[in-house]
């Protein structure tokens, strides 16, 4: 498995998603904080975060006993750069080019 393949199904599940909404929300959350926001088991919880720190999108740093979970969006964006930029490229240019076609005509 790639690691776009690791970011894609990790971005793929809706609570994953949402967790990294929370990361983002407020960095350095530990398993609990995440664990009182969703509708689900500690169990549960844990091993979404798994997923989402095997695709690199969550770091996990100790403090004394606990577990802080940190967002990375680095692959975040190399997803975006890699698979969206090229796809809207083709667009902006043609928006570029009907505004200046249309800025000559008046």
């Amino acid at each position: 498995m790639t690691d776009d393949d690791r970011v894609f199904k990790a971005l793929a599940d809706p609570s994953r998603r949402f967790l990294l909404d929370l990361l983002f929300a407020r960095d350095g959350r530990t398993l609990t904080e995440l664990e009182s926001e969703l509708e689900m088991t500690r169990f549960g919880v844990a091993k979404h975060l798994r997923v989402l720190e095997e695709a690199g999108l969550v770091v996990v740093r100790r403090s004394g006993r606990e577990k802080l979970h940190y967002l990375n969006s680095v692959p975040i964006r190399q997803i975006h750069d890699r698979w969206i930029d090229k796809f809207t490229e083709q667009h902006i240019t043609a928006l570029i080019d009907l505004k200046r076609t249309l800025e000559e005509e008046s």
